[in-house]
């Protein structure tokens, strides 16, 4: 088990010397942010990540993400040409080192809260997540803002992404990311990479798009589609997690041998489809973190493991859900959950 931590390069507020200093940090996880998606990415960029994590002692083993155009997941007729621009960003990326890469096949929204800022009762804030605010909300007819997706995207722009999929139901999306896979998986297998997709977040439909990522039998489905281990999962417990009837647990037994990163987070329920976010450990949420991080070493996961979103606190701010203090506490519980269970393989 190697243990990450999510960098956003030189802007963002959590500089990667203080990365360094987290004692058990093994790589940085980032990407290239100034190339429009679906572009090739420069060996000049992909490296400059490289040296920046050399000079704190770090390794850039995992990307997140190398972004899938939208063409692609609708299935148009330009995608070949898309295909051709992420297989080249593969054998680059694996030229520089790197051994995962993950990525999401959601349709126009990546991950979304409705607050990003939650006040929590002990002082400190967090992301959140409301249903009955997010369907209120309608953005076909409004300039929305939610936090968590894109909003490069202009209001006429994000319309008709929203027209384009309406004719795109759950089989569709499945039948593209096959497409995707197909193209992709000997490319990456080829490049000694390892593509970890991660589940939708949350893990259903949001404004009438498609999800597919989203419980034990997608998951299945999805691990079907190309049998490759180089095929595999991001395992990410606050988004699977967020639906209340996905046994985390056995999610993991059933993906055995094809989990290659894993976000590890907790969420605490406060209705239906209503959660936010909280501190790592178990008693601070609504998910078993013990029990996570031992099926996982039980199933034999020996892949990349990085604290996901954290709550803000000690008067911190920055990026929603990527503050520096409470992650890195994140990184120390895990890494203590792991090194205690015996899931300790690989020591600098």
């Amino acid at each position: 088990m190697k243990m990450t931590f999510r960098w956003y390069g030189p802007s963002d507020p959590v500089t990667i010397d203080k990365i360094g200093q987290i004692p058990v940090i093994d790589s940085i996880v980032s990407a290239v942010y100034d190339v429009p998606v679906g572009e090739v990415w420069s060996n000049e960029s992909i490296n400059a990540l490289k040296t920046a994590a050399a000079g704190a002692g770090l390794t850039f083993e995992v990307v997140e993400s190398v972004p899938v155009h939208e063409d692609i997941k609708m299935g148009k007729k330009n995608r070949d040409r898309l295909l051709d621009n992420y297989r080249e960003n593969i054998y680059r990326l694996g030229k520089a080192g790197v051994k995962c890469v993950c990525y999401n096949f959601m349709p126009v929204f990546d991950w979304l809260r409705s607050e990003l800022r939650a006040p929590q009762k002990d002082g400190s804030n967090a992301l959140a997540y409301d249903e009955e605010t997010v369907l209120k909300m309608n953005p076909s007819e409004s300039n929305l803002s939610l936090p968590g997706w894109d909003e490069s995207y202009t209001r006429d722009e994000l319309v008709g992404l929203l027209k384009s999929y309406e004719n795109i139901g759950e089989k569709q999306l499945f039948d593209n990311l096959q497409y995707f896979l197909e193209a992709v998986i000997p490319a990456a297998e080829e490049a000694g990479v390892t593509m970890a997709i991660h589940p939708d977040d949350p893990p259903w439909g949001i404004f009438g798009l498609p999800r597919i990522i989203t419980d034990i039998d997608h998951m299945k489905k999805f691990l079907s589609l190309y049998p490759s281990v180089n095929n595999g999962l991001t395992f990410c417990t606050g988004s699977f997690g967020a639906a209340e009837s996905n046994d985390l647990i056995e999610m993991i037994k059933a993906a055995e041998g094809r989990i290659h990163f894993a976000h590890l987070r907790n969420i605490k329920f406060d209705g239906y489809r209503k959660f936010h976010e909280t501190a790592h450990p178990t008693r601070s949420g609504s998910l078993g973190m013990a029990a996570i991080v031992k099926t996982l070493i039980d199933c034999g996961f020996d892949g990349y493991v990085r604290p996901d979103h954290g709550r803000m606190i000690w008067g911190e701010t920055g990026r929603g859900g990527y503050g520096l203090y409470d992650r890195a506490l994140g990184a120390m519980y895990l890494y203590g959950l792991f090194e205690g269970m015996g899931g300790i393989r690989d020591v600098k």
